[in-house]
């Protein structure tokens, strides 16, 4: 369904589906509205797929748009991010009565804290022990939610993450777990970045961006997916690459040293080098 035109510098007009001139989160929403699962992984179900963001994202926008595709999302919000306890979004008007999350868990001190034990990413198999506030509550503008306060057990003076989740048969531990899996996101994205050229792109508009994205995660799965020749030893991406770029090279050596093995490869190979340096 065509979306409304966006007023460009107050004279030039631009459509919805050319996103150059939206701002970063009204482009995420356009997408999020334009994407069809469907054409990547096939016949789904909408409530098996979860949306993971950082507060960089914490919109009400976005989280409508996913919420009106039948998905759920555990987003970190912002501490300035307004929200109301069960009991009072049932006994107070919507426009009042709001306050930031933060304030909203130093005033609910009642809620005890539970002590949740993850298993971290690495060789040394640690563990990550937090401690989280759990409740059910209200988002502003976006609706019923699971709210969650976590903090490093044993750093009280940290950094405390506030989530919210629009499953409402979340756990606490299943909401700060699916968070936890977004790292495993960040370590993808700065993978592809180092060896893939995600960052490299000279694109201007945005569809152009969309294409290059696609092209780099064709790369990754292709990559990930161990093409026939790659030794075993190879893991990483990084590794994966070198060892294809090798290859090639080797394939090239193995080309020439067939040519100069044959009856008079070595004249017909310096006549091919001589001509190419000639150019055309």
């Amino acid at each position: 369904m065509p979306l409304k035109p966006i007023p460009f510098y107050r004279k030039r007009y631009c459509q919805t589906h050319d996103l150059a001139y939206q701002s970063e989160h009204e482009r995420v929403v356009t997408y999020l509205r334009m994407l069809d699962l469907e054409d990547y992984i096939g016949a789904y179900d909408r409530r098996e797929v979860l949306v993971l963001a950082d507060s960089g994202y914490d919109n009400k926008k976005i989280e409508k748009a996913i919420a009106d595709k039948g998905w759920h999302f555990s987003i970190a919000l912002s501490k300035t991010r307004s929200v109301k306890s069960e009991a009072r979004d049932l006994s107070t008007p919507p426009s009042r009565q709001w306050c930031h999350i933060d304030t909203f868990f130093r005033r609910h001190r009642r809620l005890k804290w539970d002590t949740i034990r993850l298993a971290t990413r690495g060789n040394k198999r640690q563990r990550m022990d937090l401690r989280v506030r759990h409740t059910s509550g209200s988002l502003r503008h976006v609706g019923k939610v699971e709210l969650v306060c976590s903090e490093r057990r044993h750093r009280p003076d940290g950094r405390r993450k506030y989530l919210a989740c629009n499953d409402l048969r979340a756990t606490a531990r299943q909401i700060v777990t699916g968070y936890r899996m977004r790292w495993a996101v960040e370590l993808f994205h700065k993978c592809v970045k180092q060896h893939l050229g995600f960052a490299e792109g000279a694109t201007h508009g945005f569809n152009a961006v969309m294409a290059h994205v696609h092209w780099v995660y064709c790369a990754y799965i292709l990559l990930h997916m161990s093409p026939p020749g790659l030794s075993p030893g190879a893991q990483s991406i990084g590794d994966k690459q070198r060892a294809l770029q090798q290859g090639l090279a080797d394939k090239e050596k193995r080309h020439i040293l067939q040519k100069l093995t044959q009856i008079g490869g070595v004249q017909r190979y310096k006549d091919e080098l001589r001509q190419a340096l000639a150019g055309p």
